[in-house]
């Protein structure tokens, strides 16, 4: 019996007015560590203290979006490194059908956690295990409550038999495993939509599904 700890990010918006600038995709990806990893998280606070040491402050911890070519190429130095798998699902909203988009965000949210978690953790672990799955909380509170309440009946519900499955809902900030989600997420998102590879060389290694259920956007 082992523990796994699935660490879970999300990318783009929930709308569907992709004409009006909303994201092609809809993304869960996730960062899995298979049991102690307590020296990958430390690696990941020596980094922010190292950084902090040349003066460079990241309070919120790192978010690839957000951060400069040289922390990204930094901290993907050390994803590399570390080589946790990497999984990731992407539903093109384009492709929705009339009726999935007439129940609106939440309900896209609830269906890709759904298409991701019944497969992947099914994947990661044996019977007898317990998965720890770690959630990048996000919105507003009535938005978070809303997406949280989805997120753990997708667990209970679909859950492969014979784990715990152990759900936690942490900001992004005080989790290297959720940035490593981040960043994981991130540069399979900028490869797929615009062909950008230049941060896949160390996410690719340990990507072990990129799953587009609705087919690619157009």
């Amino acid at each position: 019996m082992s523990e796994v700890f699935m660490y879970t990010d999300e990318t783009g918006n929930l709308d569907y007015n992709i004409a009006g600038g909303g994201s092609k995709y809809f993304g869960i990806g996730t960062a899995t560590f298979n049991g102690d990893h307590d020296a990958a998280l430390g690696q990941g606070q020596r980094l922010r203290l190292a950084h902090a040491r040349a003066g460079l402050a990241f309070p919120r911890g790192y978010h690839a979006k957000n951060d400069n070519y040289r922390t990204r190429t930094e901290v993907y130095d050390v994803i590399k490194a570390q080589q946790p798998r990497f999984d990731a699902t992407f539903l093109a909203k384009e492709k929705a059908y009339s009726h999935v988009k007439s129940k609106g965000e939440l309900y896209l949210y609830r269906m890709a956690w759904y298409l991701h978690f019944k497969e992947i953790a099914k994947q990661v672990t044996d019977p007898g295990d317990t998965l720890y799955v770690v959630v990048a909380t996000l919105g507003t509170a009535a938005r978070k409550r809303a997406f949280e309440s989805a997120i753990k009946e997708v667990c209970e519900d679909h859950g492969p038999q014979d784990r715990e499955v152990v759900v936690c809902h942490w900001e992004s900030s005080t989790s290297w495993g959720l940035q490593v989600a981040d960043y994981g997420l991130w540069a399979v998102q900028r490869n797929l939509e615009r062909g950008d590879s230049a941060f896949m060389e160390a996410v690719e290694p340990t990507l072990k599904t990129c799953f587009k259920p609705w087919g690619r956007a157009s």
